[in-house]
């Protein structure tokens, strides 16, 4: 019986009998010491010394010691540290927060390109410098001079040091970057304006080399005299300068200064830094090679098959801006060469790769590299093809089943037919050559993912090497892509800028305008908005008379004095305005002398229902001196139309059945006031030879064809306006009118929705 009783508990016993055990032995390891003399400094390393708080305990030992207080040291027991709100004796210090995240992490821009100019080159070469390469760049681009010209070329950044001499010129130039761009650039290049630079060259090089390199980089020349082995860099072929060796000099600048005696810029330089920064210029690092070439007087350069030519990164001296000009197109052309044969080595080897595929071939895309075909996920997705032919197309934009192929669309059709043509030859020449192509039949369809797609049946003459001729029909795809997405770097807005809302009135909208109110109401006057409202109380002469004894305008004055009793802290202000002309251009003139011309004005109707989150994207999007900005607000349908025999909801959804984005309005603006005074200027040399423009323009015309600015057009989820029986004013403009008209109709409801109407109205249905 024991060792039936033994025997369930037998496991147990064993399992503890062990563990205690082996922990005596673990014990007894631990505490082995160790003669050898680098075991106990290693162990003095880890423990440190006594009493030290930063002193580390050697892993897998125990601790003897004693706490700061003196106590010994037991078992650890997590407790709750109560936190203490740190005593301010004035106001909460403000967290900084940049503007821009490459800011905060302290991401540095790769290249500064400084140019080196005259007053009597500046117009020429230095603008001829300025079309060639700033544009291709991503970093910055500065024309250093010693004086210049009162009127500066457009689209450059000049600074002039006021010394015509080269020494203190590049020394200026020099202290100038250390003040003001060294903290934001990794590399500095600097060149003549009488040198051509291939820009992608030279982004390629930089991209190649370590952001903290000492690089002193260029071609090398010996001082005059030859007293040092170390050399500097010519300046005729540019030459490039690491941050880090920038940074190396500034200390010393100013003793390169006064101890150093140059007559030219570079050897001046060239000594300093190998002074006090220890580098000299080399020509190649690790492989990579400053290319440059010496111009000579009279060449040609359909001709130059040097292969020092052909690679060169500078080329020194360049003549006249004619002879810059002819060398960007050179190097641009074998550029762009190399990108083309580049393009066909990875489609080869995506062609190769696709074969180990499981679906082989059929794997790889077409074409080879481009996006693939949009996949509809309903049937109101799928991409329409519009049939054409070489004279008409068949899918028209004001909806007529046929019109005349004109302008780009026919000159689009013509270029792809001609590029069907020659690659066609490209496969089957020499064997067949295919010429005299018409079109059978063509089909086209714009995807937005990849671009736009053509199928075209095409009839040629086909002629073989023995001279026979024959007509054969062969159908070809093709697709031409997208081009490369841009982005355009944009100035920094804030969300606190104050916007004045302006709302333009004529008696017809009276009752509107008081729905209008108790909206602002409930969205902006209770929320703490910063906007400020403004009505704009338009009257025509015969109502002007009456004012005092029949204002038209009386009820909403009297809402609009409500509405400032209920809100101490608004103020609405109107201006009345007397004008036989409804153009808002004129309305508008009177307005903007009233206000200074930082204001940012949203200009709105009395259907218009405002918000915080499209009051924030109107602050955004509006950016003064650079972009106005245009919503398409979502227009809602006919309740009656949209939900017969149903009670229709008080906010409806964004969805087709509810109404739709009327483009054809454009009302609803955010603009700045010295954006529209600069177009008003613009605008007045037209004005005098049209007196009606006020009249047949509307502000969105004003702002596309005289302000300049980027003019943003885009659909606003947040922008809503609510169904109302509009009537379209005689008064306007042909093309206003028009616009007016079509925004009404398409108003109503949607397609379906009116043929359902007319589809019960008509007798004999039995439905």
């Amino acid at each position: 019986m024991l060792v039936s009783l033994i025997r369930p508990t037998g496991p147990i016993i064993v399992g503890i009998s062990l563990g205690f055990t082996l922990s005596l032995l673990s014990v007894t390891w631990v505490d082995e010491s160790c003669d050898s003399d680098w075991m106990g400094a290693a162990d003095e390393m880890l423990i440190g010394q006594p009493g030290s708080s930063k002193g580390a305990r050697k892993p897998s030992s125990i601790s003897t010691g004693t706490t700061d207080n003196g106590n010994l040291e037991g078992d650890f027991e997590p407790r709750i540290v109560p936190y203490n709100k740190p005593a301010q004796d004035g106001p909460p210090k403000k967290v900084f927060r940049a503007k821009y995240a490459s800011t905060e992490l302290g991401i540095r821009e790769r290249l500064f390109v400084s140019v080196f100019t005259s007053k009597t080159t500046m117009n020429t070469l230095a603008v001829a410098i300025n079309r060639t390469l700033n544009h291709h760049l991503d970093g910055r681009l500065i024309f250093f001079t010693g004086t210049r010209n009162r009127k500066l070329p457009n689209g450059m950044f000049v600074v002039a040091h006021g010394d015509e001499r080269p020494v203190p010129n590049m020394f200026q130039s020099v202290r100038y970057l250390l003040e003001h761009h060294i903290a934001d650039y990794d590399w500095f290049y600097f060149v003549q304006d009488d040198t051509y630079t291939q820009p992608e060259r030279l982004k390629t090089l930089v991209s190649h080399l370590s952001m903290d390199l000492q690089l002193y980089m260029g071609q090398p020349g010996e001082f005059i005299g030859g007293e040092t082995q170390r050399r500097y860099c010519h300046s005729g072929p540019g030459f490039l300068l690491s941050r880090a060796v920038l940074l190396k000099l500034q200390p010393f600048l100013e003793h390169c200064r006064t101890d150093i005696v140059s007559i030219r810029p570079d050897e001046w330089l060239g000594r300093c830094i190998i002074d006090y920064a220890g580098m000299s210029c080399v020509e190649e690092y690790e492989g990579l090679n400053y290319n440059y070439f010496a111009m000579e007087n009279d060449m040609d350069l359909s001709r130059m098959e040097n292969e020092g030519f052909q690679n060169a990164l500078t080329v020194h001296p360049v003549a006249s801006a004619e002879l810059m000009y002819r060398l960007h197109k050179h190097f641009t052309e074998i550029e762009l060469q190399k990108t083309y044969e580049e393009i066909e080595k990875l489609q080869s080897e995506i062609k190769n790769v696709s074969e180990l595929a499981v679906d082989g071939n059929k794997s790889a895309l077409w074409p080879i590299g481009i996006t693939p075909p949009f996949e509809p996920k309903n049937r109101f997705e799928v991409l329409r093809w519009d049939y054409f032919t070489e004279d008409n197309l068949f899918s028209c934009v004001d909806g007529d089943p046929k019109c005349q192929l004109n302008g780009v669309d026919r000159e689009d059709v013509t270029d792809v037919i001609r590029v069907a043509l020659e690659e066609l030859n490209k496969k089957y020449n020499p064997f067949v050559q295919l010429s005299t192509p018409q079109l059978v039949n063509g089909y086209r369809r714009l995807d937005h993912t990849r671009g736009m797609e053509y199928t075209l049946d095409l009839q040629f003459q086909a002629t073989t090497e023995s001279g026979h001729q024959k007509s054969i029909t062969r159908r070809v795809h093709l697709v031409r892509p997208l081009s490369q997405v841009e982005i355009i770097p944009m100035p920094y807005v804030t969300e606190a800028t104050r916007v004045h809302v302006l709302l333009p009135l004529t008696s017809y909208d009276s009752h509107a305008a008081l729905r209008f109110l108790d909206h602002c109401s409930s969205n902006l006057f209770e929320t703490g908005e910063n906007a400020v409202l403004n009505f704009l109380f338009t009257y025509e002469p015969t109502e002007a008379q009456k004012v005092s004894t029949n204002d038209v305008f009386a009820e909403v004055k009297a809402k609009i004095t409500s509405v400032e009793h209920t809100y101490p802290n608004v103020k609405v202000s109107w201006i009345s305005i007397k004008t036989e002309s409804p153009g808002v251009l004129r309305i508008l003139d009177i307005v903007s002398r009233k206000h200074p011309v930082e204001t940012l004005f949203l200009l709105v109707t009395a259907d218009t229902v405002l918000n915080s989150e499209f009051l924030n994207r109107c602050r955004m999007n509006a950016i003064s001196g650079w972009q106005a900005f245009f919503p398409i607000h979502f227009q809602e349908f006919d309740p009656s139309v949209a939900y017969p025999d149903q009670v229709p909801p008080a906010t409806p959804d964004l969805v087709r059945e509810a109404g739709h984005f009327d483009r054809y309005t454009f009302e609803e603006a955010c603009f700045y006031n010295s954006d529209y005074m600069s177009s008003r200027t613009r605008m007045s040399g037209d004005l005098q030879e049209n007196e009606e423009l006020l009249e047949n323009l509307d502000l969105y015309d004003m702002f596309v064809q005289y302000s300049g600015l980027h003019v943003f057009r885009a659909v606003e989820p947040a922008l809503r306006q609510v169904y109302r029986n509009r009537t379209c004013d005689p008064r306007l403009s042909e093309d206003v009118f028009h616009r007016c008209l079509q925004s009404t109709l398409e108003s109503q409801g949607s397609r379906s929705q009116l043929a359902m109407l007319i589809f019960e109205q008509e007798p004999g249905n039995s439905t």
